[in-house]
């Protein structure tokens, strides 16, 4: 045993150094995702668009078999869903989003950061899932007030076509 008490001695020593480096290296150098004085408005959400369907016929739906008897038929493919963000009345935003998946099946994705001083804005949010309806899906305003460091996410409830902030804002 006395023989080994080098070895482990020295083990011991790598394994301290490698901690208390771990250790060091950890707290500096500091690290800030956002300068000091501003905020996040992060805007992510899926959704998904409309799809183009059509009636069958009588004549088709007699040519099926009973059990493939549906009234409509629709493409597999999503249209792309479109949105606008604008801050205070601009313009930060205006994406056309196209459907995922390899054959467009899929919902639509997005995210966007805007790293902006802290402080008030007004963001008015616009969503259409059907390029060929007049007007939006969705349209939102609200006042949200960003504290330095503070991130605010804006989410799309599909099932209720609205915006949601979090944590919540005034006017939302």
């Amino acid at each position: 045993m006395t023989a080994r008490l080098p070895h482990l001695a020295a083990g011991f020593a790598v394994i301290l150094a490698v901690v208390l480096g771990a250790a060091v290296l950890s707290a500096r150098p500091v690290w800030h995702s956002l300068p000091a004085d501003h905020g996040l408005l992060r805007l992510s959400f899926t959704t998904s668009g409309a799809r183009r369907c059509r009636d069958r016929t009588p004549e088709e739906l007699a040519a099926l078999p009973r059990n493939m008897r549906q009234d409509q038929i629709c493409e597999r493919r999503r249209a792309p869903v479109y949105v606008e963000l604008d801050l205070d009345g601009a313009p930060r935003l205006a994406a056309t989003l196209p459907p995922g998946g390899l054959a467009g099946s899929g919902p639509s994705r997005v995210y966007r950061r805007f790293e902006l001083p802290a402080g008030a804005y007004e963001v008015a949010l616009r969503l259409r899932t059907d390029p060929e309806a007049e007007g939006f899906a969705a349209e939102t305003r609200a006042t949200v007030t960003l504290q330095p460091g503070q991130s605010v996410a804006i989410d799309y409830d599909g099932a209720n076509a609205r915006f949601v902030f979090d944590p919540p804002q005034e006017g939302e």
